[in-house]
């Protein structure tokens, strides 16, 4: 397997070093094995301390008297603070007594701005970033995200000094973005970890966060979720298809959406007719891990599941929502769909405008491609600058009025 002795740069950095001169409080989240302790540990200096709620003793510790273990007075980082969430109240306190910048660095494996202690203990103290899997930019060594601020702002100018863009292979699918497995080469390697990795999810993550009556029902609603990544959510039909009771399913896709393991994206709510469905979409947060938990290993098996044009698009989201996390004005990521099938993969919404984008496998792009975009022009008219059909092709072009078709790699950063 493969491990990276050098870690590689991470496109957090700069807004975790940003977000520390700024706020007492921090909180960096993300699904486990995402690189958060690696990444924080780069930014310890002699003045800060570091522990682990991994390391017992400090767990006794921080459960038992998190006021002593909060007491040096200097500025803490405090890793897998989801083990002990009694430490909260104590932050809290210490935080009130002085609100020097950088007191608290707080990182953990769930979503604890989703987990009511912290909302209620840290409100108005504290920010949260969220560390996502490596993006494509990421893996390549770039330390980035996709180009997606040069494209909002004018994809003309892109294009007149743009040659060719590489194509993307269906294994950038498969490998997914953990660090671990990030760079591993033989594919077999890259399952038997993420079997692991699951597995590790569902037996202590889970019990972390909530009891889990039956983990089977558990993982079967995870293989229907992964078989239903870049869909809408269609409750009652999972959980028909489960045999569990809706309530059931409701709550799993909230421990699911809790531990990073899936994302869920809204709809584009500003309306003029009604008949504008507002459901969300869901993604898983890795392309590789979606592909082992719905039992997927090949092009093939994609394409006989009709899921090729839906593991593109979990690939731009999640880069989208990485790129999201590191600029200081946060785009909206939502999605657009009419009760007439008309629909658009994502809409951005960024600085007042709107930004439709279509993503498609292929590696030619059609004026039918662009149809649904140009619907979305007519009905929200000025508030739309241009649109994007991001395909895996090498150029970049105006295929129809203000709409660019823009190469998967291009976007993507590479």
């Amino acid at each position: 397997m493969n491990n990276l002795s050098k870690p590689l740069p991470r496109l957090l950095k700069g807004s975790l070093q940003k977000a520390l001169k700024r706020f007492p409080v921090v909180v960096l989240t993300g699904a486990r094995q995402t690189g958060k302790s690696t990444l924080i540990q780069q930014l310890l200096d002699p003045h800060r301390e570091y522990h682990t709620l991994d390391d017992l003793d400090v767990l006794e510790r921080a459960q038992k008297e998190p006021a002593a273990l909060l007491r040096s007075g200097k500025p803490m980082t405090l890793d897998e603070v989801q083990r002990g969430p009694e430490l909260l109240l104590a932050v809290k306190r210490e935080v009130d007594k002085n609100r020097q910048a950088g007191r608290f660095l707080l990182s953990g494996s769930a979503n604890l701005a989703m987990m009511g202690k912290v909302t209620e203990s840290l409100a108005g103290r504290a920010v949260y970033l969220a560390l996502h899997p490596f993006t494509l930019s990421e893996k390549e060594g770039h330390g980035g995200a996709g180009r997606w601020e040069e494209l909002l702002d004018d994809p003309s100018k892109v294009a007149k000094d743009h040659k060719s863009s590489p194509f993307l292979r269906i294994n950038d699918l498969f490998a997914g973005g953990f660090p671990p497995v990030a760079l591993e080469k033989d594919r077999s390697t890259c399952r038997a970890w993420l079997d692991g990795y699951i597995q590790t999810y569902l037996e202590r993550d889970l019990r972390a966060l909530s009891a889990v009556s039956d983990l089977a029902d558990f993982r079967r609603l995870m293989r229907l979720a992964a078989l239903r990544s870049g869909k809408v959510i269609n409750q009652n039909e999972l959980a028909r298809d489960s045999g569990l009771k809706q309530p059931t399913v409701h709550r799993y896709l909230n421990l699911l959406e809790t531990s990073y393991i899936i994302q869920r994206i809204p709809a584009y709510a500003v309306n003029r007719t009604s008949r504008v469905i507002k459901t969300p979409k869901l993604y898983y947060v890795d392309t590789g891990l979606a592909a082992v938990i719905a039992g997927i290993h090949s092009a093939e098996d994609l394409e006989k599941a009709n899921l090729t044009g839906h593991f593109w698009e979990t690939l731009v989201v999640n880069d989208l929502t990485a790129w999201r996390e590191s600029v200081d004005l946060k785009p909206e990521i939502l999605h657009w769909r009419t009760t007439q099938n008309e629909e658009v993969d994502f809409v951005v919404e960024w600085d007042g405008k709107v930004f439709p984008i279509e993503v498609k496998s292929a590696d030619k792009i059609k004026l039918d491609d662009v149809r649904h975009i140009q619907k979305f022009f007519k009905e929200y008219r000025k508030a739309v600058p241009h649109g994007l059909v991001l395909y895996n092709g090498s150029k970049i072009q105006e295929m129809a009025d203000r709409v660019w078709a823009v190469p998967f790699s291009y976007a993507l950063g590479l």
